[in-house]
């Protein structure tokens, strides 16, 4: 174990594909050298397309590619992904199926210096509310290569978050992915805390302090948000005394939504940690954020000792 950059391991793993896919074409939207698609450029500069900040147009681009036969991946920061060009998304790529993949760089709060306008709290909403989108959010830089590699060999439109910040290592190199499965990262007897993309860390630091007090947690880990196993989530918390859901992104349309319509009528309780209908702001550190937002480890940890019916401290 150690530790990787999403955005880092996106880049070299496009390349590796791109040695086996000479069908695979790269679109960027003059951030290369943030997203890491210059990677790709440098390795394929005539299947690398610099569409400058025109994300629309990229978009719209993408799409003709994926007609043509190619399987192109879009590149800008998430919420410029999600957000300026959500109409060519929804239009021109999902309505026809086609088989575009969109990667939103800097995701959530990441891009801590930037503020309120960089920080994409609704991509994931946005995306997955759209159909035949599939959503992925890995943990963590090694699970990004196989999401990404996935995604290429998926027909269809996809949407891949990735945070801007270095990770530590939850998945080894070699570890198994499947579209739509949630994955246990730790077994817990009293509350299941179901995270995706990031929140995977902090939940587990959360766990680690609540077994110090007699509470165990297990941590399931959601790679894609869409599709998802609606019975596994409901299999999961089957028994336990509460459910927490984690995510750096709005508490609206999110994984809390999508856990709490599957746990309709069990009579589970379920708890919320995620960023409450408020935009972000500029900070000094991405910590410094997901502390302020009650996004960190002890955030979660309180959050599961009211799930496992603790009094507060």
């Amino acid at each position: 174990m150690g530790v990787h950059n999403q955005r880092k391991e996106y880049g070299s793993m496009l390349v590796e594909l791109g040695k086996k896919n000479p069908d695979i074409v790269v679109l960027e939207a003059d951030l290369g050298k943030s997203t890491m698609s210059c990677m790709f450029e440098e390795a394929f500069p005539d299947r690398y397309f610099e569409m400058g900040i025109a994300e629309q147009n990229m978009t719209s681009f993408a799409g003709g590619l994926a007609l043509a036969g190619k399987v192109p991946f879009t590149n800008t920061f998430a919420v410029f992904a999600s957000g300026r060009a959500y109409d060519q998304i929804r239009q021109s790529i999902a309505t026809a199926k086609l088989n575009v993949k969109i990667v939103g760089s800097s995701s959530g709060m990441s891009d801590f210096g930037d503020g309120a306008t960089h920080q994409s709290i609704d991509d994931v909403a946005i995306m997955s509310a759209i159909p035949n989108m599939t959503v992925f959010t890995p943990c963590d830089g090694l699970e990004v290569r196989r999401a990404v590699e996935a995604a290429a060999q998926l027909e269809g439109p996809c949407y891949i978050r990735l945070c801007r910040n270095d990770l530590e290592d939850i998945f080894p190199a070699d570890a198994a992915y499947r579209i739509g499965e949630p994955v246990v990262l730790r077994e817990g007897t009293d509350v299941t805390v179901f995270t995706h993309g990031i929140m995977a860390h902090e939940a587990l630091k959360a766990a680690a302090a609540a077994e110090k007090e007699g509470i165990s947690v297990s941590v399931v880990h959601i790679p894609t948000i869409k599709p998802l196993n609606e019975e596994a989530v409901r299999t999961l918390s089957a028994g336990k005394k509460g459910v927490v859901v984690c995510e750096e992104c709005s508490i609206r349309g999110g994984l809390n939504m999508l856990v709490s319509f599957a746990l309709r009528g069990s009579g589970i309780p379920m708890e919320s940690v995620a960023v409450m209908d408020v935009f972000g702001q500029s900070a000094s550190s991405h910590e410094e954020l997901l502390e302020y937002y009650g996004l960190d480890a002890k955030s979660i940890y309180r959050k599961i000792r009211k799930a496992a019916g603790k009094q507060e401290v």
